[in-house]
């Protein structure tokens, strides 16, 4: 059997994820993850390198004779990475998983998003763009609309950029703060005002070769830094999976009006797709709608998605490149529910300390750990960031795993630090 090297990028919970899943593929001869984290270190080798710096990627695909890129986070996809790669003619014979520059625009703009949405009568909220140039226009069009108002910046804001408004006051503020006074930089200079829907969030995945693709396990993930969802929005405070209200129904829904008809709508633009693409959905009334597309998989939900694939997940990544192969090659779900709760420093997603011992983490028992803002000092484990690590448990429902997370991060402690309490309940019936 053909074992083959593979480099993941990025530095995250859900790099450490995915290198975990990795790890365990037997298809699987080397593991790198640039430049990873102090979990990533346990089952995988560090490649201390910017993922910036195209110059040190492209050395170390060569030097590592890596034959399979996974691109973590959207940043790099939205900058090109995968066109430069694929265009590069000292690097032969690499699968890369994530879209080009052109795809990867479903996240990196959503203003193209929702027109493209538009275009191909994918269900969305209806929406209204404005920019410096038509500002007043903006600030016209809530004084005439009634709340909550749905605020978006247009480009990439780290999770951090999307903003639900009670009141008018609120969101002229926010707008205010996007558009003339930069809060976001470039991010922010177009800004996007959606019609709110009231239904229930949920996160589907798929892997696409651009033709085919295959569900993976879907997930509900918990946005809001405090309990029953209130306070800012942050890059995740915990996961559940699978989500217990996707019947059969909704699911076939999503296929025939949103996954289906957006695979689609690329392949009409000329846009090649290849790799995971995240459709964060509300669920109205059992009916479907597009809130946002992401070119690569979510965090943390990927760290309740990757425990639940049965398959050997690099064999299907290798094989995308390989049309009948990937169409064939069929992903067994496990069905156990998953759930994670993400600890982070006291502060964030503002204001934080870092550099605090982690304790408790060799009392430990029953779940997986996914490291984040970490790292290894002197043989202990210090705070790295606003969030810390993600707590993951599995069980024969929800609520089984949800207690096994929670008994678990209990025993883990720093100086302020914070964790929801509430993660999953809402989904236990």
């Amino acid at each position: 059997m053909k074992k083959t090297n593979v480099l993941i990028l990025g530095s995250g919970g859900r790099e450490h994820a995915i290198a975990w899943k990795m790890s365990k593929s037997d298809s699987l001869n080397n593991l790198y993850v640039a430049p990873g984290n102090s979990g990533t270190e346990l089952i995988a080798n560090n490649l201390l390198i910017d993922i910036k710096n195209y110059a040190e990627i492209k050395k170390n695909i060569i030097e590592k004779n890596v034959e399979l890129l996974i691109i973590g986070p959207e940043d790099p996809l939205v900058a090109g990475l995968h066109n430069r790669l694929s265009e590069d003619e000292e690097i032969l014979n690499l699968t890369i998983i994530g879209p080009k520059k052109e795809g990867a625009k479903l996240e990196g703009s959503k203003l193209f998003a929702k027109k493209f949405m538009k275009k191909y009568n994918i269900p969305t909220a209806d929406f209204k763009s404005f920019n410096k140039d038509n500002f007043l226009e903006a600030r016209n069009y809530l004084a005439n609309s009634n709340p909550p108002f749905v605020i978006k910046a247009d480009g990439l804001a780290a999770g951090k950029g999307v903003f639900i408004c009670d009141s008018l006051d609120e969101s002229e503020k926010i707008i205010e703060d996007i558009i003339i006074k930069s809060k976001f930089g470039t991010a922010g200079e177009e800004i996007v005002i959606e019609s709110f829907l009231r239904g229930i969030e949920m996160s589907v995945f798929i892997l696409t070769d651009g033709d085919e693709y295959k569900i993976l396990p879907s997930a509900k993930d918990y946005k809001r830094i405090g309990e029953n969802d209130t306070g800012l929005n942050t890059g995740g405070m915990g996961a559940v999976s699978p989500v217990p209200f996707l019947n059969d129904n909704l699911m076939d829904k999503i296929k025939s009006q949103i996954i289906e008809p957006t695979l689609k709508g690329l392949k009409k633009e000329g846009i090649e797709y290849s790799g995971f693409l995240f459709f964060g959905l509300i669920n109205v009334d059992e009916n479907p709608f597009v809130i946002e597309y992401n070119v690569r998989l979510g965090d943390p939900e990927t760290q309740v998605i990757m425990p639940r694939i049965q398959s050997d997940l690099l064999d299907l990544l290798i094989d995308i490149d390989s049309p009948n192969l990937f169409k064939n090659n069929e992903l067994l779900i496990n069905p156990e529910s998953t759930t994670t709760v993400i600890l982070t420093s006291g502060g964030y997603p503002e204001k934080y300390t870092t550099g605090y011992p982690l304790k408790g983490i060799n009392n430990i028992n029953d779940v997986i750990l996914f490291h984040a803002g970490l790292k290894l000092h002197n043989n202990k484990y210090i705070t790295n960031g606003g969030r810390v690590l993600a707590v993951t448990a599995k069980g024969n429902s929800i609520q089984e795993a949800m207690q096994k997370s929670y008994r678990n991060i209990n025993l883990l402690t720093f100086p302020n630090a914070y964790f929801r309490k509430d993660i999953g309940l809402d989904m236990i019936k």
